[in-house]
């Protein structure tokens, strides 16, 4: 019989039990002392929901949009990538799920099932493509076309990846695929990530990147890809202001703010800590969205509150492929869907239009602890654009507290 899961967490420690070690590991791992993999979902509690009330929330609409493409709610799936790891039907069972829920689903592009098999499978759903930079530009190239062949609405570009990377459990684990699995979307044993491969003693998937995909690449390479297709295009795992405006200038579509799930660079921010910067720099000029460490219903709302159009999950659907495949994938979203729905109510909000940074608790430490803050507390640092000076005076102590996205001293 299996067992009651009601919550994220339950679904995980489900999936601890039943996969193997090495691809457990695989899926839940970050980069070194995996600092930034904690942060990613402990940064949600440090934002603070500020709730309206007598709103009359009797009935509730989660419906939004994603690049002009309709969704029943703002949370999606994110690339994750080998999803035969976790459940037979991998990626077919998920894209049939997000089918049912009327949701999007993002294809890595390391996918153990073909771009044209997960059309076959979802064939009304939402479908975008994640994709890389190959050494091979015709590689890259095949993978666009064969998106925009098959019904995908938009291509999202991974930035963060020119090197894989320091997975410590993926090394230790000498992870590679098993047997009888393949990254379907390619032709040759080594760009399909075959266990007959020699990858080294290390993380296969190490050797794997280092020799496919492309370190050099530049915004020169953005704007490549963008005469390439007229599909939207959104920049996959920008951290800084400054990179999304470059983003916006190449004529990207959108900006996904992301971490690679605490996967590459550790000590990296949060990414809920860095999306109000990213949403100021974009001015409005094109959608932004989210992933990492998303796990509850209120980390939705509050995303949503910082500007975010929508959010990825990644992790929770593996968990719910190991749990029951298709049925595991839509009780995961379903469990999130009912969490921001009873967010949103308990909030104030009939609809995801009324979601704005009001919701969000900010100013509270400042009047607390210095309602006159012309002689105590003083900004030196909102979203990194104001810089103050404190006055020279021995009598001041510089003195460090650290809210989200904002330092005072």
């Amino acid at each position: 019989m299996l067992p009651r899961l009601i919550c994220i967490n339950d679904y995980e420690q489900h999936a601890k039990s039943v996969l193997p070690k090495s691809i457990y590991d695989y899926y839940r791992s970050g980069a070194n002392d995996e600092e930034t993999l904690a942060d990613n979902v402990a940064a949600f509690s440090r934002w603070k929901l500020y709730p309206r009330m007598l709103r009359n929330v009797a009935e509730t609409d989660l419906s939004t949009s994603v690049l002009g493409q309709r969704v029943s709610m703002p949370i999606c799936v994110g690339a994750t990538a080998m999803q035969r790891m976790a459940h037979v039907d991998g990626e077919l069972a998920t894209v049939r799920a997000c089918q049912s829920l009327g949701t999007g689903m993002m294809l890595s592009s390391w996918a153990t099932s073909s771009i044209e098999e997960v059309a076959e499978a979802g064939p009304e759903a939402l479908r975008w493509l994640q994709l890389y930079i190959y050494k091979d530009r015709e590689v890259t190239k095949k993978l666009v076309q064969q998106a925009e062949k098959t019904g995908y609405k938009a291509i999202f570009v991974t930035v963060d990846t020119p090197y894989l990377g320091n997975r410590l459990d993926d090394v230790r684990n000498r992870f590679k695929l098993p047997p009888q699995l393949r990254m379907k979307n390619f032709e040759t044993s080594t760009l399909s990530f075959s266990p007959e491969e020699n990858f080294g003693d290390d993380s296969g998937l190490a050797a794997y990147v280092a020799k496919a995909i492309d370190p050099s690449i530049s915004w020169e390479d953005i704007k490549w890809l963008r005469r390439l297709t007229s599909l939207p295009i959104v920049a996959k795992g920008i951290l800084r202001g400054d990179d999304a405006r470059e983003a916006v200038k190449h004529g990207l579509n959108g900006i996904l703010v992301s971490n690679h799930g605490a996967r590459q660079l550790d000590g990296v921010p949060a990414t809920i800590d860095v999306l109000p910067e990213i949403v100021e720099a974009v001015e409005g000029k094109v959608e932004v969205f989210l992933d990492g460490g998303v796990r509850k219903g209120t980390d939705v709302l509050k995303a949503l509150a910082l500007g975010a159009k929508a959010v990825f999950v990644g992790r929770p659907i593996i968990w719910g492929l190991a749990f029951q495949g298709e049925k595991g994938v839509q009780d995961v979203l379903e469990i999130l869907k009912e969490e921001f729905q009873l967010a949103m109510a308990l909030s104030g909000c009939q609809n995801v239009k009324v979601i704005d940074k009001t919701l969000m608790f900010s100013s509270w430490l400042k009047s607390l602890l210095c309602p006159d803050t012309k002689s105590c507390l003083r900004p030196v640092a909102v979203m990194g654009a104001c810089q103050q000076k404190l006055p020279e005076s021995p009598l001041f102590k510089l003195i460090y507290i650290q809210l989200p996205g904002r330092m005072w001293v």
